[in-house]
């Protein structure tokens, strides 16, 4: 049986959904910038988010038991809030670059 410390479980959460934030909010700036919307966008942030996963199992190692309680809640945990954050920046990027447009 393991033991956890409930405060260091909850300070890497919080510190993977920090990462995972700035990685949507990354990923729909540049999905926006790249003009990728609809499944395409959807299918660039699947890649970012299954990328940060891969590059946090490769910082934890194989003692990634150390600092997580399973795989898959890195994985899945927050996916829909970053969607949302993804989505809104592509959005905003799209509009922005639209509106620039116009005013040339």
């Amino acid at each position: 049986m393991v033991a956890y410390s409930e405060m260091a479980l909850r300070n890497n959460a919080a510190v993977v959904e920090y990462c995972r934030t700035s990685m949507a909010a990354l990923s729909g700036s540049t999905a926006g910038l790249l003009g990728l919307t609809g499944l395409y966008g959807f299918g660039f942030y699947g890649f970012a988010v299954v990328g940060l996963w891969v590059l946090l199992m490769i910082k934890g190692g194989s003692q990634w038991r150390k600092y997580f309680i399973n795989r898959r809640g890195v994985l899945t945990n927050g996916f829909f809030g970053g969607l949302f954050v993804s989505f809104d920046l592509s959005a905003s990027k799209n509009l922005f670059s639209a509106i620039f447009e116009l005013g040339r």
